[in-house]
């Protein structure tokens, strides 16, 4: 089969599309025919070689952890999905022909393939960041960096459980975010005095990691009361870095529900061909997305 590997680390370039034996499914696993693959910054992270413990790796290493495809391949002890569904969700080296996840859910009716690859990994950080943040009904938070993928999902699970979201992102994609709910305003010069303007904020989630840490505790009063899953420097100032991920299988079941429900939907900003998989990291390092971006194989 065909994936996408790197045998070093370092920038977008040390990608390759090579030939590889294909995976296969070992108990608790199915394996899937990859249908889409979800781009991630977590993807480039590991990529540049970032501590990031969760995700310790050897080299050569494939890349990607989401996926959404045909069931081709059961593995021991798995009686939930058969030979031929469709599932999206969370495994390893995804950016490839076949691929094997450890954590599935059935894909909701109406939902493509390229739609549901943008959703196990961002679902599952969406919600553990908001629950790690302690945010309640009735409260407001503030999402620093809302319109990339989790930003995306982070308003629509807030906004379903009742809390009031205000998010910064760039002038064009301030409607996108009054779309999903959000009292929006923009990042750059000013941006904390319009943001009060909008009303008291009782936490904050740094999505960007555009350095924006100390101006979000004040905002909030209190770090304990801001997360961060892009700036490594948070811990610095008392602010917890959420990397590790929690029950990825319970984020498919909200978000499956969620969808079905028509109170999640996170576009697809770009797909990709595999082969562009380089291209792909390029334009995630670069901010600025509206929802998510896919490899179709």
């Amino acid at each position: 089969m065909k994936k996408v590997s790197f045998a070093e680390f370092g920038g977008p370039s040390v990608l390759r599309l090579v030939d590889a034996p294909e995976p296969h499914a070992g108990p608790g696993q199915i394996r899937v025919a990859v249908r889409a693959a979800g781009v991630n910054p977590v993807d480039w992270r590991i990529r540049e070689g970032q501590k990031l413990g969760a995700h310790p790796i050897e080299l050569p290493s494939g890349v990607g952890l989401d996926a959404a495809g045909v069931v081709d391949e059961v593995g021991e002890g798995i009686d939930d999905v058969e030979v031929g569904d469709h599932v999206f969700g969370e495994g390893s080296s995804t950016y490839a022909e076949f691929a094997v996840l450890s954590a599935w859910a059935r894909m909701p009716d109406r939902v493509t393939f390229e739609e549901a690859a943008g959703y196990p990994s961002v679902v599952e950080t969406a919600l553990r960041i908001i629950d790690e943040v302690g945010v309640k009904t009735g409260q407001t938070l503030l999402v620093s960096g809302a319109s990339g993928g989790v930003g995306s999902a982070v308003l629509q699970i807030a906004r379903d459980r009742g809390i009031t979201v205000i998010g910064t992102a760039g002038a064009a994609n301030q409607d996108y975010l009054r779309g999903l709910g959000a009292l929006a305003t923009t990042y750059g010069e000013g941006w904390v005095e319009r943001v009060r303007r909008l009303g008291p904020v009782d936490a904050a989630l740094d999505l960007a990691g555009s350095g924006v840490i100390r101006e979000l505790v004040e905002l909030t009063g209190d770090p304990g009361r801001v997360i961060t899953i892009a700036d490594l420097g948070g811990p610095d100032l008392g602010v917890r870095f959420s990397g590790v991920a929690g029950s990825v299988r319970a984020a498919l079941a909200l978000a499956a529900d969620l969808i079905s429900r028509g109170r999640l939907h996170i576009p697809v900003d770009t797909s990709y061909p595999l082969a562009a998989a380089a291209a792909a990291h390029t334009d995630s390092q670069s901010g600025h997305t509206r929802g998510r971006r896919v490899l179709l194989p």
